[in-house]
């Protein structure tokens, strides 16, 4: 859960306990919801921000994000942020994760699983122009921001179908009809609360 003085006398605060979980749920291969998906995140530069409450973009409200710290501004400017992350993680991190504590205090396990899961996926392994995955000079998988599997309009698949079978929509479509591979009950062993309450 997020601190309590967020909202009240800070609007943003260091979620170092949410990346101990990932770490530990998440990442590590006994974790009770491990993904291996994000296995080259293992040794990532992250951090984790929380937000206090979300924002409106493009018609939708964001409760999380996840990106690439860069500073493109004078020289003032890039000091002032980069002091900010270092009273905030000890550093400068290559990539942040932030997240909307209101959303965090009020969903269920599922969801905000589902949340974080999210913007993992946003840190992909970086491939080259063959298809190949990149990796740094001393070993270690490079990480570069990706869009989103699938993004289409539901009108566009109720009148024009989900293309051809091997599309990223028909993946997902095939995804959604198959039953999950995380349980509801496991869930509950990773998050604690919303689910145990309703037992």
């Amino acid at each position: 859960m997020p601190p309590d003085a967020l909202g009240q006398s800070v609007g943003f605060a260091p979620g170092q306990e949410v990346l101990i979980w990932i770490r530990e749920q998440v990442f590590a291969e006994g974790g009770a919801i491990h993904n291996p998906d994000h296995a080259h995140l293992i040794d990532a530069d992250l951090a984790v921000l929380w937000a206090d409450g979300g924002f409106t973009s493009k018609m939708r409200t964001v409760i999380g994000t996840a990106e690439e710290v860069a500073f493109r501004c004078n020289a003032w400017q890039r000091g002032r942020q980069e002091q900010q992350m270092a009273q905030w993680f000890g550093r400068v991190p290559s990539f942040l994760i932030t997240l909307d504590g209101q959303f965090a205090r009020q969903c269920s396990d599922a969801e905000w699983c589902a949340l974080v899961e999210h913007e993992l996926y946003h840190l992909a392994h970086k491939r080259d122009d063959f298809g190949a995955p990149m990796f740094t000079k001393d070993g270690k998988p490079k990480i570069a921001i990706r869009g989103h599997d699938v993004e289409e309009f539901v009108g566009v698949v109720r009148r024009y179908g989900i293309g051809s079978q091997d599309s990223h929509l028909a993946r997902l479509v095939r995804a959604g009809s198959t039953a999950p591979e995380v349980s509801r009950v496991s869930l509950a062993g990773a998050c604690g609360t919303c689910l145990l309450k309703a037992a």
